[in-house]
């Protein structure tokens, strides 16, 4: 990386002041920013992206609100508590409603379509399970929700969708979709709006909390100042802070060419919401295929697994579209963070740096909430330069 000074102009200009210094400039984020600078608009808040766009999931996911299939929930309860489960059950629904607060389900394309979570011949068990645990998932949901039924069957649909080789379908009427690129660029102008600052093409090598305020060490050389920091890179958490227990998790993602009479309509999981696929535009979008290569997808680089692309685009011509076998536009791939727990980490690393990081996959519905509770967290007892305790 090509190293040089800043001079005083820029100093003085852009980097000078910063109250809070956002490393991230995905939905968490922009999230945290927009709440900070809301809560007191005289603080100076700048953001730090080290990619021309969002680096991670945030422009690269499906656009699916993620509230949960059935199937993932329970798999969810064979390693979590019950009261976790819900737990983050709730995040995901308070999330998606800070989310279409802030942003307007216009700039979102908001469309409540439900979820569909579809069982092949060979997951005829697998669905019967569903179906015995289907009552307790609507009660305990409910609660949350406000929902009578959030999951049932809709078997009768099936021959809308024109799907080979699927038995059974259950719905989750609480799932919605998103035009990711519009919900982003949206949150990028309202942060531009409030005033925040916003540096792209600017990777942070190293960050060093000595107690009295950070010193944040660019891919340039640069070094910049800030009383406090907030870091939001989710997936890519372990490069400035290596004893996070976040793993990235690579996902491949393809997008056909418009499909004549296209009958899919709404966002559907299978196999534990490994694949996902949805309609937009008169397009297929198809993703995921992760567990395919657990250990090699597991990488915070960017790029293509051969095998999983040859299983997604398998699924796409003999279960999803067999008629028209579409034709693929594009492939891409995003980088997720995980854990040992589905739950985020929102807590103070040092005196003056808390993290927001480790969405697991549920960036859309939780991000907003993540990113909010990293503000209030960064913003403790700050004290800014007039001296105002927030």
């Amino acid at each position: 990386m090509l190293q040089y000074n800043l001079s005083y102009w820029e100093n003085e200009s852009f980097f000078k002041d910063i109250d809070l210094a956002v490393i991230g400039s995905g939905i968490v984020g922009l999230a945290a920013a927009i709440h900070a600078k809301t809560t007191n608009p005289h603080l100076q808040v700048a953001i730090i992206e080290r990619g021309t766009l969002p680096a991670g999931a945030s422009t690269r996911n499906a656009g699916f609100a993620c509230y949960g299939s059935m199937t993932e929930l329970i798999d969810d309860l064979s390693h979590m508590s019950e009261e976790t489960v819900l737990e983050v059950v709730e995040m995901r629904w308070r999330g998606l409603q800070l989310l279409r607060a802030l942003v307007g389900d216009k700039n979102l394309d908001f469309e409540m379509h439900g979820g569909y979570e579809v069982f092949t011949e060979d997951e005829e068990s697998v669905f019967q399970e569903c179906l015995e645990r289907m009552a307790y998932f609507n009660e305990k949901i409910g609660k949350i929700t406000g929902a009578q039924h959030t999951y049932c069957v809709a078997d009768d649909r099936l021959p809308a969708f024109k799907f080979q080789g699927i038995k059974h379908l259950i719905l989750n009427t609480c799932e919605g979709q998103v035009h990711t690129g519009k919900m982003m660029k949206t949150l990028m102008q309202l942060a531009r709006d409030k005033g925040i600052r916003i540096f792209t093409g600017l990777g942070i090598r190293s960050i060093e909390d000595n107690g009295r305020g950070v010193m944040l060490e660019t891919d340039f050389g640069w070094q910049i100042q800030a009383p406090k920091v907030l870091l939001a890179v989710n997936g890519f958490a372990k490069r400035l802070l290596p004893q996070l227990e976040v793993v990235p998790a690579r996902n491949q993602v393809l997008i056909t060419k418009k499909i004549p009479d296209l009958s899919v309509k709404g966002c559907f999981h299978y196999d534990r919401g490994y694949y996902y696929f949805r309609n937009i535009d008169g397009r297929i979008l198809l993703g995921g295929g992760r567990l395919l290569a657990l250990e090699a997808e597991n990488t915070d680089q960017f790029g293509s697994n051969e095998m999983i692309r040859s299983a997604l685009a398998q699924l796409l011509h003999t279960m999803i579209c067999p008629q028209q076998k579409p034709e693929i536009e594009s492939w891409w791939s995003g980088i997720m963070g995980l854990g040992p727990v589905k739950r985020p980490i929102i807590e103070r690393v040092s005196p003056n740096v808390v993290v927001s990081v480790r969405l697991s996959g549920m960036g859309v519905a939780i991000g907003s909430l993540v990113g909010k509770a990293g503000a209030d967290l960064s913003l403790e007892n700050m004290v800014l330069r007039n001296d105002v305790i927030l």
